[in-house]
């Protein structure tokens, strides 16, 4: 039933499981950041200690399952589970279901400020809604499923090669580079700041009609009704009603004209969406391509607030490793620095997120990558290919996350919305 293992102080046990146990047992010890087979251990362990056997479990259908253990644990095992009168498999299951039981998925904690992640770069074309929908979506995925991500070590790898450096003669997609997570399981809410509705559309939602209601008649202090009512959710079931959508309207092409006449105009935004804020654990916000009173607004609405950590709420900054990237950041900087230092703002930049990466383009895009890592105040936190399944996720109006999951881009947005977390 056993055979040594290499290692020095475990052996491996190779016996059966039914198949939902070992998948809960997967995603629960992924939520509690512990080893299968440490897992496996302490669920043995405290099922040898019990006075008696636990209920039984239904075992039909079980399939092979292996894990490593202490030494002597899985004869101690064989012998409490004789002692019982049960087999070895009814044993086994039992112990995972003593973990799992002992164990409970943890709750996802709700903060008292909901995170505010504010997606900007005046630059146009650059995929900041791409961004915005793809991070907002790994936010939302259920926390009780687990999916592809991107481990940290994969985009290193990346920055490497963009040196010439060796990148351990494998491809930066190498398979080995990801690992299965949990869920972050937020309630989160993409705000389409956008006149031009890019948010909206793919997402597959209606944009509002110019004579209704609006996000840009609340900012300018003439609403026609409750904001709630303009919301709509997106309807994937990895996202479990917890990701919702605030439609763009056109008339946001007024906006700065509007604001212009309003007091506190740069408070605007924030006193607009903040009705909704105890709604949400996370509101991303999806700016224009303008340097005008509409991107102020969305940066004071990015502050620091009180009583709230730094590096927590803020500003995306999403680019392109090409060089007309490099002029649009320098002028969204100093909009936003001279924004900070004429209200006394504490505004934090989470990072950069360089997005449409192809390394095959040459030194342009080699070289350009380079100098955003080079910046490192604020780090490059996220680096996205320029891949076919995003293009096909906008054109068939469908969640990137949900119409390509395994996709590279998923899998690096996953990764992104764990740096921004």
């Amino acid at each position: 039933m056993s055979s040594p293992a290499t290692s020095s102080d475990r052996e491996k046990v190779v016996s059966k499981l039914p198949g939902s146990l070992r998948q809960a047992l997967k995603i629960r010890a992924a939520q509690h950041r512990v080893e299968i087979q440490v897992a496996v251990e302490q669920g043995i362990h405290a099922w040898t200690r019990l006075a008696s056997s636990p209920p039984t479990i239904d075992t039909a259908g079980a399939d092979s399952f292996s894990t490593f253990l202490p030494e002597g644990q899985w004869e101690t095992f064989r012998a409490t589970a004789a002692e019982r009168g049960v087999s070895l498999i009814q044993g086994l299951a039992q112990s995972v279901q003593l973990w799992l039981d002992t164990n409970p998925a943890p709750h996802v904690e709700r903060p008292d400020i909901p995170q505010r992640v504010v997606v900007c770069n005046q630059k146009g074309g650059v995929g900041k809604t791409a961004i915005t929908a793809g991070t907002g979506e790994a936010l939302a995925e259920d926390s009780n499923t687990l999916y592809p991500v991107r481990v940290a070590k994969q985009l290193t790898k990346a920055l490497r090669a963009s040196n010439g450096e060796s990148a351990d003669d494998r491809p930066a997609d190498d398979p080995l580079d990801v690992e299965n997570l949990p869920g972050l399981g937020l309630r989160v809410l993409l705000v389409d700041f956008d006149p031009q509705g890019h948010l909206t559309n793919q997402l597959g939602a209606t944009p509002l009609p110019m004579n209704g209601d609006s996000l840009t008649n609340h900012m300018a202090g003439d609403p026609k009704g409750d904001l709630r009512d303009l919301i709509v959710s997106v309807e994937e079931e990895s996202f479990g009603g917890r990701l919702h959508l605030l439609p763009a309207c056109t008339d946001a092409f007024l906006l700065d004209v509007r604001l212009s006449a309003v007091r506190a105009r740069e408070a605007a935004l924030e006193r607009a969406l903040a009705p909704l804020e105890g709604d949400y654990d996370v509101i991303l916000v999806d700016c224009p391509p303008s340097l005008g009173l509409s991107m102020d607004a969305a940066a004071y609405y990015g502050r620091r607030r009180d009583g709230e950590r730094p590096g927590r709420s803020g500003v995306l900054i999403v680019v392109q490793a090409e060089d007309s990237s490099a002029d649009a950041y320098g002028l969204l900087t100093t909009q936003i620095d001279d924004l900070s230092n004429d209200l006394a703002l504490d505004i934090d930049y989470l990072g950069i997120a360089v997005n449409l990466y192809d390394g095959r383009r040459g030194y342009i895009a080699t070289s350009s990558l380079e100098g955003w890592v080079e910046i490192k105040d604020p780090r490059v936190v996220g680096l996205i290919g320029d891949l076919k399944e995003q293009k096909e996720a906008v054109r068939m109006k469908r969640p990137l996350l949900t119409y390509a999951p395994r996709s590279q881009q998923a899998i690096g947005m996953r990764a992104l919305a764990r740096e921004i977390a």
